[in-house]
């Protein structure tokens, strides 16, 4: 039996300590948001956030997990309304969509850190994650109107 937060609601669990976070969060608990890419932690679809930082769920262990706060693509916001959510669907940004809770949870890191990132912080934050479509313009662009907001908002 394990304890996890996730969104800020506490499981208690019975599953294997071993088992990889991505599929605690999808089969044991019903959030679907997260994907499943690859499952070596090479293609980022499957990030999510543990205590504010980026992990790839699909290796890490459910066991790292207790006494920690995890938040997944359905708990980045109440109503999709992060600033990251809005500017992507402003600017159309999925094709197919399957990467985008990934990439959207990787660049949540990357705009509480850095408020103004420039091209170059946005490829670096964004580098480990792949989008088969090719939209990484519009993630990049995605990301520039998200920071934006989040600026207008805070003045």
């Amino acid at each position: 039996m394990i304890n996890l937060n996730i969104n800020n609601k506490n499981y208690e669990l019975e599953v294997d300590p071993d088992t990889p976070l991505l599929w605690v969060l999808r089969d044991t608990i019903q959030l679907v948001g997260t994907k499943y890419g690859c499952g070596v932690a090479q293609c980022g679809a499957c990030v999510v956030h543990l205590n504010g930082e980026a992990v790839r769920s699909c290796v890490t262990k459910a066991s790292r997990a207790v006494g920690q706060k995890v938040v997944t693509i359905e708990g980045l916001s109440e109503n999709n309304d992060h600033p990251l959510q809005k500017a992507w669907t402003e600017l159309d940004v999925p094709q197919c969509g399957y990467c985008q809770s990934g990439q959207i949870m990787s660049a949540a890191v990357l705009l509480r850190e850095n408020k103004n990132p420039t091209d170059q912080d946005i490829y670096n934050a964004m580098e480990g994650n792949i989008c088969r479509c090719g939209t990484y313009l519009r993630i990049q662009n995605a990301i520039k109107l998200a920071a934006e907001m989040q600026r207008n908002e805070s003045k």
